[in-house]
């Protein structure tokens, strides 16, 4: 299994879980011709599309691919705040209520973010294991055991904002909505250590702002509060998340 990442950022998420068999898309929110680029133009293996919430940087290309034959999975919430109606293409689903898709089963859970009915998941599959996936959220009220991946987003660090609101580089009438519906370093952190590391092969932290991060910071932070590897999820990026077998 390999996750790759197509974009991540505030002008579009998209990311692939991929094998031989079969390719989970989590996030949408580019046009679908980037998606098909992404995935080599060939949606034969795709089996589905997570959508955690209504942004369009995260949901865009919703009927695009439903029109292409592509399942679509994401909250009533979202698809209100959309204008969409439930089909046999696009599918609604509820945090606490796992699902199947492909070889994939994914237990979706609330976040808190400014949106309709925003959802986080946990997705397992026999060879990657566990891998959370969790973004746009500016905290998260659980924990989770036995992790072999986690894909997480720490978008902003509070002294970077605060200075950059000082210099008049970013609105002060945006900090609210910025530290109410994003991930802080610090509140990461804290999210990470309170959950159970001991399997956790890589850490990929998602979604950084391009005004209000550092992400060697970021990386060097969060590996050393965790003491577990940690890369930034930029475009391009692949890594190898199969589940190792001795």
């Amino acid at each position: 299994m390999r996750l790759k990442v197509i974009a991540s950022s505030s002008s579009g998420n998209c990311y692939l879980l991929e094998n031989k068999e079969e390719t989970l898309i989590l996030e949408c929110g580019l046009t679908f011709k980037k998606i098909q680029e992404g995935l080599g133009y060939d949606t034969r293996k795709v089996v589905g599309c997570l959508v955690t919430h209504e942004h369009k940087d995260h949901s865009k290309s919703i009927e695009q691919l439903n029109k292409n034959g592509i399942d679509v999975y994401t909250s009533k919430g979202t698809m209100r705040a959309l204008g969409l109606n439930e089909n046999y293409r696009l599918k609604a689903i509820k945090a606490h209520e796992k699902i199947k898709i492909g070889g994939f089963t994914i237990l979706p859970f609330d976040t808190q973010h400014d949106a309709e009915e925003p959802l986080g998941f946990l997705i397992q599959h026999q060879d990657m294991g566990k891998l959370l996936f969790i973004t746009d959220s500016y905290y998260c009220k659980y924990k989770f055991k036995g992790l072999d991946h986690i894909m997480a987003e720490c978008n902003y660090k509070k002294e970077i904002l605060q200075e950059n609101i000082e210099k008049g580089l970013v609105p002060e009438c945006l900090k609210n909505r910025i530290t109410k519906s994003h991930f802080e370093l610090e509140n990461v952190k804290e999210f990470l250590k309170s959950s159970d590391l001991s399997n956790t092969k890589n850490i990929v932290i998602i979604h950084l702002s391009s005004q209000n991060s550092d992400e060697n910071l970021f990386r060097e932070e969060i590996e050393r509060s965790t003491g577990r590897p940690v890369c930034i999820g930029r475009k391009g990026l692949e890594i190898d998340i199969s589940k190792k077998v001795f």
